[in-house]
């Protein structure tokens, strides 16, 4: 077999893995290599800012495979390999090192990246990205009891890394712009939860701030310069202030690219034989009938192995609804479904916020679009089922914790 017949995969985090195991187990058995920026084996990102960082949860439980996974299953995988350049023509991937990667079929699962704080002083040394395994070893090294730790963004990355420097008792202040944290993501009404949660466990919460500078001292960050001239001083300065997708190889090898590589609900790309999936990937979902880009876990778990079965010839089409989580203190929480920024009319909690037991569900003309449980469990199948019966619901009965969410489906 020759060495164009490969399948490639850019992209060597859980998304790339997952392709590269479901590939397997799906029968293909010809040459798979799987090419990965960095030194580090496939691995989950949601325990950096969770259990990893809280010291809940091993090294070792954070990677997709055991090391000697790929070697058993015949995947060539390398690390420390750069993928830069795509010339899908002659079906080839160029490295940074020179060497090139023939393949007949290419997925390219390369995430993304934070985004950089774009204010003088954003380069000191002490100012921290949480997007790595190193990212997150750095984290737990800087928060030590008293440290003060000034969080810039309330996005889910910042709250997460609030609550483990809470944890670790370090003095936290948390600065964003917006009038209440992830205020775009679930609007008013539920990111008042999140406010009052923060608080509740001695964090500094300042909203509507704008940041014009890092402040240092002999090359490491000290403290934050605000718009109004007040200076925060700081041990730790982290920066969450959300992602963008790496989408610089597809670009430059002429792919459709809009807000991520734009792929079919299939995840195949605007190139035949080119797939995306994962952060990357801004593909067309059937049920919702619009393209978007999820950037959580369960989407890099379960569209790339979509992503993979395409490129074997199937033809199901990827519909998972997006699915993300959360645990901060003592909060948990799942949340299912779509709402685009202001697209609900309303929200009904089912259960009590002042106790943060409760699921809030989002609804546009009476019909839920999404379903988020705080500390109430095992109940994102019933949440789905509502939110694709596309059914109106009685608001007062979906309010009722004493009726069962199945009796509220059509029959």
């Amino acid at each position: 077999m020759t060495t164009n017949s490969a399948y490639v995969i850019v992209g060597a985090g859980l998304g790339g893995a997952k392709a590269a195991q479901t590939l397997r187990e799906e029968g293909y058995d010809g040459p798979l290599v799987l090419i990965g920026a960095e030194q580090e084996r496939p691995y989950e990102r949601p325990p950096l800012s969770k259990g990893y960082l809280l010291g809940t949860q091993e090294r070792e439980a954070v990677y997709v495979h055991p090391q000697q996974w790929y070697s058993e299953h015949d995947v060539d995988l390398r690390l420390g390999a750069t993928a830069t350049a795509l010339d899908t023509a002659a079906r080839r991937v160029t490295l940074a090192d020179g060497r090139r990667v023939e393949y007949s079929r290419l997925l390219l699962t390369t995430g993304s990246s934070p985004r950089r704080l774009p204010v003088p002083g954003a380069d000191l040394d002490g100012v921290l990205y949480l997007r790595r395994l190193a990212d997150s070893d750095r984290l737990k090294a800087a928060f030590r009891p008293g440290a003060t730790v000034v969080v810039i963004g309330a996005g889910w990355i910042g709250l997460e890394t609030a609550a483990a420097a809470r944890a670790a008792g370090c003095e936290v202040v948390v600065l964003e712009s917006a009038e209440l944290p992830l205020l775009r993501v679930l609007g008013r009404e539920v990111a008042q939860v999140f406010a009052d949660l923060h608080r509740d466990h001695g964090v500094d919460l300042r909203f509507g701030v704008q940041i014009t500078a890092i402040t240092g001292d002999d090359g490491t960050a000290d403290g934050i310069r605000l718009g109004d001239g007040t200076r925060i001083a700081a041990d730790t300065v982290v920066v969450g202030v959300g992602i963008t997708p790496n989408t610089g190889l597809a670009e430059d090898a002429g792919l459709t690219v809009d807000n991520g590589i734009v792929t079919d609900e299939h995840l195949r790309t605007s190139v035949p034989d080119v797939y995306a999936a994962g952060d990357v990937a801004n593909a067309h979902h059937p049920f919702l009938g619009r393209r978007i880009r999820v950037e959580h876990w369960a989407n890099a778990l379960n569209q790339p192995q979509a992503a993979a079965r395409a490129m074997l010839g199937r033809e199901d089409a990827y519909d998972r609804l997006p699915y993300f989580f959360t645990d901060q203190y003592d909060l948990g929480m799942e949340y299912t479904g779509y709402v685009e920024p202001g697209g609900y009319d309303r929200v009904v909690f089912r259960g009590s916020t002042a106790t943060r037991e409760f699921i809030a569900f989002w609804l546009s003309g009476g019909r839920v679009l999404a379903g988020m449980n705080v500390n109430v469990w095992d109940v994102t199948e019933p949440i789905q089922a509502l939110i694709r019966s596309r059914a109106a619901i009685d608001p007062a009965r979906l309010a009722d914790p004493q009726v069962p969410l199945e009796s509220l489906l059509p029959h």
